[in-house]
């Protein structure tokens, strides 16, 4: 059994914006991403469906609530700085 990851200290930004890297201010459908993932904090749900993808993508609250970073390069990690 795998001992459990020490608690991260989230990167300095709000839950909702999400790492500048990995979504762009040009990204064509940024204003959708935006909006779904505002909804899906406001609900307390777990994340939304990706607009072009059709993909369930994390919610930083989430994230957040998990306590550490994975390393996959999750859209909205608040970890990452």
């Amino acid at each position: 059994m795998r001992a459990p990851r020490p608690r991260q200290t989230l990167a300095p930004r709000g839950l909702d914006e999400p790492h500048p890297s990995r979504l762009r201010d040009d990204h064509p459908e940024r204003a959708e991403i935006l909006r779904r993932h505002g909804e899906a904090l406001a609900a307390g749900q777990p994340g939304y469906l990706d607009p072009g993808s059709g993909l369930f993508v994390l919610s930083a609250a989430f994230l957040a609530d998990r306590g550490f970073c994975c390393d996959r390069g999750c859209r909205h990690c608040p970890y990452t700085t």
